[in-house]
């Protein structure tokens, strides 16, 4: 019997015909489920810890107010108040929150909520004056914004 020689059998290349198919397909999901990030912080932000922390239910029915030293050290370094992307007064709060409970829905504006994003050394007291602003805007539903705690122990630690 007569040996035959035996063929290398070549693999077939990868075919890439589908490849542009799969790539737009990848960057049209990373588009869509990407959200772009609204507002540029104008003030240093290092938010306190706690340990009982609840996830807003809406958060495009949600405002918030950021307080903390401008990172423009040209500015000062006394905590300031950042309302979207500006610098702006206590004065400045009542009328900014009325503008933007009149942009959301009036049948959700009950559930309109404005949370505060504060730095860890901000006055107590800069604060109390935002929240006298806010029942003036008739904004009652408030919630501040916290960093979570493993323990009670690492909160107190991060106080000291």
């Amino acid at each position: 019997m007569p040996f035959k020689k035996k063929k290398k059998i070549e693999t077939p290349p990868v075919s890439t015909a589908s490849l542009p198919d799969i790539v737009f397909m990848l960057l049209f999901f990373f588009m869509v489920t990407t959200t772009m990030r609204e507002v540029t912080l104008l003030v240093k932000l290092k938010k306190p810890q706690a340990t009982e922390i609840q996830k807003l239910e809406r958060k495009d029915l949600t405002t918030y107010i950021y307080i903390g030293a401008p990172t423009n050290a040209a500015l000062g370094n006394e905590p300031r108040i950042q309302l979207a992307d500006q610098l702006a007064s206590v004065a400045d709060v009542q009328q900014w929150v009325i503008l933007q409970r009149e942009e959301v829905n009036e049948a959700e504006r009950p559930k309109f909520t404005v949370s505060i994003k504060s730095d860890i050394d901000a006055k107590m007291g800069l604060i109390s004056d935002i929240k006298q602003e806010l029942r003036k805007a008739q904004a009652l539903k408030l919630s501040y914004s916290a960093n979570p705690a493993s323990s009670a122990e690492e909160m107190f630690k991060a106080y000291r």
